[in-house]
């Protein structure tokens, strides 16, 4: 049996998840992607139970089989971008499909009625997110930066962070680290 739990992807979250899991005294197989699957069925006290002390620590236990698939998405995206460094060897629609067993029109379909969103703009907003963060830690170049993101050139990058932010990355850059220059100096 499988339960849904809206989170995102870290260590934090799932030590979370599986100090509730004990405390209600429900044994799990896994705690992953925001999926928990348990070794048997669990009685509507320990659900309800469960739903209460994951929202008290911020976290939702999710019931909607539409949200839940929603969610399986977004948290392989993230995955996808903060996590994976390794270049796929598949585009990001089979990827996800292959992830949730599900074809990619109908994933694609469910996100965007549910989100308001298509699956490729999520995965733009969090790549730029993602550029932005990693242009704050001045630990990666460009270049770099790109590789990582899987971008297929610089000029490709820097045209879409312009697009989506009105700046170029190394603007961007730039007034950040005015910024915490002038934190600095308080």
């Amino acid at each position: 049996m499988k339960l849904y739990v809206k989170y995102m992807v870290s260590q934090r979250c799932k030590m979370m998840v599986k100090e509730e899991l004990k405390k209600l005294g429900i044994w799990y197989v896994v705690v992953d992607l925001g999926v928990i699957e348990i070794l048997k069925e669990i009685t509507t006290e320990q659900h309800d139970l469960l739903k209460i002390n994951l929202q008290k620590s911020g976290l939702v236990l999710l019931d909607n089989k539409r949200s839940i698939l929603v969610e399986s998405i977004k948290n392989i995206i993230v995955e996808m971008i903060y996590y994976n460094d390794e270049k796929l060897n598949i585009n990001n629609s089979d990827y996800i499909s292959e992830k949730l067993g599900y074809d990619y029109t109908y994933l694609a379909n469910v996100f965007s009625e549910v989100k308001g969103i298509t699956i490729q703009q999520f995965i733009i907003l969090n790549k730029i997110e993602r550029i932005k963060e990693l242009l704050l830690y001045d630990e990666l170049t460009l270049t770099e930066i790109a590789y990582r993101l899987h971008y297929s050139s610089v000029a490709h990058l820097s045209n879409q962070f312009k697009k989506m932010t009105g700046l170029t990355p190394t603007f961007y850059k730039g007034i950040a680290e005015k910024r915490r220059v002038n934190l600095e100096d308080l």
